[in-house]
């Protein structure tokens, strides 16, 4: 057997195992949380059971008696370069199973791992030869992070559409730029299907929206890109992810070790499929791609809340210069997106040779994971703020209504956050909105309406 290009003797082989554990344990930082963890494990334990990795059934029903327990390992979220594999946070997992280190459970939090194992009647893991490289090597931290950044994004995208919807009612803009015969002639299907879900919102049979009405005759011409623009900006954001979607789902499934044997062949080949090139520059795009929802969001609520674009009040506020309504709360939403343009540079083109210039080019996939989870955070942020702001809009355009999907949105965002008639603490209810966001409580409310209109269309 072989470390690196030196041979060893079978006498010190499963010493080896255990030396590449713990010397390969070097992760810095905060820990992943018991979810992220948790999704970590399952990732493993479905790759190394595909039956590529040359490790015994002992040894994987070991880490699936510890998934199944929720005994779960300290893994500093720092440290991995995404090739040769996620090493330092798959080593830190490996750790906990084989009794070292720190180790969760529901029962004990977080404590020594031996005795969190002997707490669940488990024996620490003893690696067999090849076992310790199986254990270290792959791409589960990149596609583990990644698979809630895809779920995330989907999540966010399609409610982005329903609260820019809000905001180009509260603006009084107009539907026709959604018209199904425009989006024909540019068939991309982000765009039509956005344009599709605009028109199921703002066009409802059951009860239109008298928002709509109100200004059908106007003078005005267009309305301005923010607003005129939404299914090509997002759309796009769709299709983004629906790639990326495909690049992480084929990674969460695939062989990732290095060597890999063939048992039916009796072969075994060194090779390079723990390089993480392909999650790495797809969550990059990703970031880059879900963060225009941001960007636009941003734009339309300085819209809301510029009286000279608006005619609304300033800020959404009566009393202005008492109150300052969300004159800061657009600050915050202008403060994410430009951190989360800066978080969108790609890791992926960057590479720095280590090991001896043996892994002489690397992915750094593990912080384009990590950082494109904040820049979908950060957006869920964004469009809270601008679900506020819309919400707010309307208060000033009673008792003119909007259209039945929408209004239930408004009802759904008054059920946790009551309408501003004067200054208070903002935060909560952004976090309030925010938590709308993630648990898809938006998107509940307004889909039986989208499924409805698909269904009309189709017919």
């Amino acid at each position: 057997m072989q470390s690196g290009d030196r041979r060893l003797y079978s006498g010190r082989k499963r010493q080896l195992q255990k030396n590449l554990v713990l010397s390969h344990s070097a992760g810095v930082g905060p820990p992943l949380s018991v979810e992220r963890t948790r999704m970590l494990l399952a990732q493993r334990i479905n790759v190394l059971a595909k039956g590529y990795s040359g490790i015994s059934m002992e040894t994987l029903d070991a880490m699936i008696q510890a998934f199944n327990a929720s005994c779960l390992s300290w893994v500093p979220e720092k440290g991995t370069l995404g090739a040769s594999g996620d090493l330092a946070p798959l080593a830190h997992l490996a750790l906990g199973l084989m009794g070292e280190g720190r180790m969760w459970s529901p029962q004990s939090g977080w404590a020594d791992a031996k005795a969190v194992l002997k707490g669940h009647g488990l024996k620490p893991l003893v690696l067999k030869p090849k076992e310790g490289i199986a254990a270290i090597n792959g791409t589960q931290f990149i596609s583990s992070l990644g698979a809630e950044a895809v779920e995330r994004a989907w999540g966010v995208a399609r409610q982005a559409d329903v609260i820019a919807a809000l905001s180009l009612e509260a603006l009084r803009g107009s539907a026709r730029p959604f018209h199904r015969a425009i989006h024909a002639v540019r068939p991309h299907p982000g765009q039509v299907e956005v344009a599709q879900r605009l028109c199921a919102l703002l066009d409802s049979p059951v009860f239109p929206s008298q928002i709509s009405e109100s200004h059908r005759c106007c003078n005005r011409v267009q309305d301005a890109y923010a607003l005129r623009c939404i299914p090509q900006v997002h759309g796009i954001v769709n299709d983004t992810i629906k790639f990326v979607q495909m690049i992480i789902t084929t990674e969460m499934n695939s062989a990732t070790d290095n060597p890999l044997v063939f048992a039916e062949s009796g072969e075994t080949f060194s090779c390079g499929n723990f390089h993480g090139e392909y999650p790495a520059k797809a969550l990059d795009y990703l970031a880059i791609g879900v963060h225009e929802l941001a960007s636009l969001s941003e734009r339309r609520i300085e819209r809301l809340v510029n009286p000279a674009l608006s005619e609304l009040p300033a800020f959404l506020v009566k009393d202005g210069g008492l109150n300052s309504g969300f004159m800061i709360a657009h600050c915050t939403a202008a403060a994410l997106v430009s951190e989360s343009k800066a978080l969108c540079h790609p890791s992926s083109v960057d590479s720095l040779s280590t090991s001896a210039a043996t892994e002489d080019h690397v992915s750094m996939g593990g912080w384009a994971a990590r950082k494109a989870l904040r820049v979908v955070e950060q957006v869920e942020q964004v469009l809270a703020i601008e679900l506020l702001a819309a919400c707010q809009a309307l208060e000033f355009l009673r008792p003119l209504q909007t259209a039945a999907p929408l209004q239930k949105v408004y009802q759904l965002v008054r059920s946790v956050v009551s309408a501003w008639d004067k200054d208070r603490i903002m935060s909560p209810d952004i976090e309030a909105a925010h938590a709308l966001l993630r648990q898809q409580k938006v998107w509940a409310e307004i889909q039986p309406y989208v499924d409805e209109y698909r269904n009309k269309m189709q017919a």
